[in-house]
């Protein structure tokens, strides 16, 4: 199945990027947020996503645990206003709009959602309008947070493979064989994309990659949580500490869009302002690469996903605590070396002002 998703989207990039290159399709180099200075198609999400579809499509892959039909619809959506943005944008609000809608597809058609708040803050039972409100909230946050992560070569893909890799695991551990056929389709569109997208990158995914990789994500997290919800059934969940793990998995995309978002309102600006200010943004300036940048962000990535399997027994709580500070402390260490290349000096002072 990996193999064939794999396949299918390497052999459909040279198609788009010959299509691109006879139709001009190419990205805006005179943006401000663009880190090449020549014209890349953007096209890269259209192989993603038929790859990911066909290989569903195929294997038939239907299960009670995963409504197929809902993940399709909201996919095809998504997929349809991303390409649409791609190739002639597409206004803030109307992108939120789409979101919403899909994530509405998926919470009250497909019943994807949460039931409980697992014991974090002290809260289980909630009810079903909270339970529609968060989730939908949640899906619409990490649609967004891997949108925004896809600015440089190899970050969103590379991001995408350790989120979906990590939850296939724990999928067959759980031997939920369906759900991580799902997780590992869209790791297999992914890894053939990012041998067009790794330095020197000859095709970005663009909005119809991110935002479908961003929606897998989401439903596969919101799944792992509820099916290691702890109840009267089932008295020991297959994996503890199951939301934060899940957190610590996605840390990487939740972080920096929550670290923006904030930056963006205390400065008074709208949240979905665009600028530079992106963690990955921020490691580039230090003088790092696009490929160690990703490097970097991932490896930091992995380590977050093992210290909670290392740590598992101390609780949802603790464990988000730590790897909110972990998140805080590693923002700050790139902050001190900012500060300290600008100022041509290594100072204590720098880590404050």
């Amino acid at each position: 199945m990996v193999t064939f998703s794999v396949l299918i989207t390497l052999l459909s990039i040279p198609s788009i990027l010959h299509v691109a290159r006879t139709r001009h399709l190419y990205d805006d180099v005179g943006h401000f947020r663009k880190q090449h200075d020549h014209g890349i198609p953007r096209l890269g999400g259209v192989a993603i996503f038929v790859s990911f579809t066909i290989t569903l499509l195929l294997f038939s892959i239907i299960d009670k645990t995963i409504p197929v039909s809902y993940l399709l619809t909201a996919s095809i959506v998504l997929f349809i206003m991303g390409l649409k943005d791609d190739l002639s944008g597409v206004n803030s609000s109307t992108k939120f709009l789409i979101q919403f809608i899909v994530a509405t597809i998926l919470v009250i058609l497909g019943d994807i959602r949460f039931t409980s708040m697992y014991g974090v803050f002290g809260i289980n039972n909630i009810s079903y309008v909270t339970s529609a409100i968060l989730s939908t909230l949640f899906i619409i946050l990490i649609i967004n947070a891997f949108n925004l992560i896809d600015g440089i070569d190899g970050l969103a893909a590379t991001t995408c493979i350790i989120v979906n890799g990590a939850f296939s695991i724990l999928f067959i551990s759980m031997k939920h064989y369906e759900l991580a056929a799902v997780s590992l389709t869209i790791v297999g569109a992914v890894f053939g994309f990012l041998r067009f997208n790794l330095t020197p990158a000859k095709i970005f995914m663009g909005d119809a990659g991110s935002l479908l990789i961003g929606l897998i994500s989401a439903i596969m997290a919101v799944k792992f949580i509820e099916l290691n919800k702890i109840n009267a059934a089932v008295a020991t969940p297959t994996i503890i500490s199951a939301p934060a793990l899940t957190f610590a998995i996605l840390m990487g995309p939740i972080f920096d869009t929550l670290r923006v978002f904030t930056l963006r309102v205390i400065q008074g600006k709208s949240p979905f302002t665009a600028d530079r200010n992106h963690i990955h943004h921020r490691i580039l300036r230090l003088g790092y690469t696009h490929l160690q940048t990703t490097f970097i962000l991932s490896g930091i990535n992995i380590l977050l996903i093992i210290m909670v399997l290392a740590f598992a027994d101390l609780g949802n709580f603790t464990l988000i605590l730590l790897i909110l500070s972990a998140s805080i402390l590693f923002n700050w260490a790139i902050t001190f070396f900012l500060r300290s290349k600008e100022r041509e000096s290594l100072s204590m002072r720098n880590l404050f002002v």
